[in-house]
């Protein structure tokens, strides 16, 4: 029973990331990236691996230099693989559908950097991971950016 309820309960931590992306989507990119650094403070390159993927995958998106970017494009497909083999209840579904946006992201990376053979491989990589995709808005955004 105290299980169940651990798994229902809100994650704290993804709400504030959650409250973090919101100042980010309204424009305050400076803002936004100072407290998710807050936050990678906080949390540490040993934390959770779902917490630290999804923090470092919005965090990539708050970078004005390329390389940035794509360093914190790679820490969160890093931390996706961690998570990859952890009970259900630690983010291993939740991650699973962050696949195809972190691979669509990382080949976003390499075109910016000239890079079109790791662009392509990653794009590959998105198209395969979309399959497992729910046929909701989330899934149908992430397929319709990879046909872009």
């Amino acid at each position: 029973m105290t299980e169940r309820q651990e798994q229902a309960a809100p994650d704290a931590l993804l709400t504030r990331i959650g409250q973090v992306v919101m100042l980010h989507h309204a424009g305050d990119r400076e803002e936004a990236r100072h407290r998710f650094l807050g936050l990678w403070a906080e949390i540490g390159e040993d934390g959770d691996p779902l917490h630290r993927c999804t923090l470092a995958h919005y965090l990539a998106d708050t970078q004005d230099d390329p390389e940035d970017e794509l360093a914190w494009d790679l820490r969160a497909l890093t931390a996706a693989e961690e998570a990859g083999g952890t009970p259900a209840h630690h983010g291993g579904p939740a991650v699973r559908a962050l696949y195809p946006s972190l691979h669509l992201n990382l080949a976003a990376d390499y075109v910016r950097l000239g890079r079109p053979d790791a662009a392509r491989a990653h794009l590959d990589r998105a198209r395969g991971a979309a399959r497992t995709l729910a046929d909701d808005r989330y899934g149908e955004g992430v397929r319709a950016a990879i046909r872009r």
